[in-house]
């Protein structure tokens, strides 16, 4: 397979792009990132990895984070964690409450906001140290200790996350959150604040394409638990566009409002992009159609 032809084809055609969508701003850190940046970099099964683009850059990943936080949630307390979250796709958007009270507190899944506010609380609860734990099972599984927090953005997600306080009150009142509140959001908002660059970003993922090993095949998840995981990944990845995403790229992924997006094929490659326009579901504009041609041009997906 010829990825490096493919992908430097999907960027040029992006640098061709005058419609690039609109860069998050209810984070006003995010809002100071150029829309003119496109990356996309890819880790295939050989270890081999290809890129094309300002794939060495880092940004603020945002809920792309839910996935790290789910994957190490659930390597600590096992199907137990499927007692407090749900794995149904929502429909909303990735900030709504209206489900929360129906559901008696229990998030549909763990990659809105509200579910993965639980598995926040379940980090707290079960880590002495909750960020810089998490922080160095990140490290260690990139094999990279320049991955860090961008406090700038965390502290802009302190100053304006009203909803997230909101949800958070929400499921404590529902006895659905253990610890305070304030040390839950704490936690939450420098793991959306978690600053990677595409380089870095498919080397941890590439354990959910390697059967839940790392790129030096240490083993951090089951292959049951990868498999669950992809599985949400698939249906819930993209919020209230995670049924577009399946149908147009096929692929498990999930995206942040930072403009990143990462997607893997099992046992074939991992795939992630950063263009910071986003579209009207919050995803990024350029980043969806990245990887829509990928999976046309390569004739690769899980359909």
């Amino acid at each position: 397979m010829q990825y490096q032809k493919i992908l430097n084809a999907i960027a040029f055609e992006a640098s061709k792009t005058e419609n690039r969508g609109v860069v998050a701003s209810y984070i006003p850190e995010l809002s100071n990132i150029d829309d003119g940046k496109f990356g996309i970099a890819l880790l295939d099964e050989h270890g081999d990895f290809f890129a094309s683009g300002d794939t060495e850059e880092s940004f603020s990943i945002q809920s792309i984070s839910k996935v790290l936080t789910l994957s190490l949630a659930f390597k600590l307390i096992g199907d137990d964690l499927w007692e407090r979250v749900d794995v149904e796709p929502s429909g909303d958007p990735f900030n709504h409450l209206s489900l929360l009270e129906h559901e008696n507190g229990i998030p549909r899944n763990p990659l809105i906001n509200a579910g993965a506010l639980v598995v926040a609380d379940i980090l707290v609860s079960h880590l002495r140290h909750p960020k810089q734990e998490f922080l160095e099972y990140i490290r260690k599984i990139a094999g990279d200790t320049s991955i860090d927090y961008d406090l700038k953005v965390a502290g802009s997600e302190k100053k304006t996350g009203f909803k997230n306080y909101a949800a958070a009150y929400l499921i404590k009142s529902y006895g659905n959150l253990e610890n305070d509140v304030e040390d839950v959001l704490d936690f939450y908002f420098h793991q959306c604040a978690l600053s990677m660059s595409c380089h870095q970003l498919v080397k941890v993922f590439y354990m959910f394409a390697n059967r839940g090993k790392c790129l030096e095949h240490n083993p951090y998840l089951t292959l049951a638990q990868v498999k669950r995981i992809n599985a949400i990944m698939l249906t819930c990845g993209f919020y209230d566009e995670a049924g577009e995403f399946a149908f147009e790229v096929g692929l498990p992924g999930k995206s942040g409002v930072g403009g990143g997006i990462v997607a893997l094929l099992p046992e074939k490659f991992c795939v992630a992009t950063w263009s910071p326009g986003l579209n009207l579901k919050g995803n990024s504009k350029l980043g969806m159609e990245a990887l829509e041609k990928l999976t046309t041009k390569t004739g690769l997906s899980i359909f």
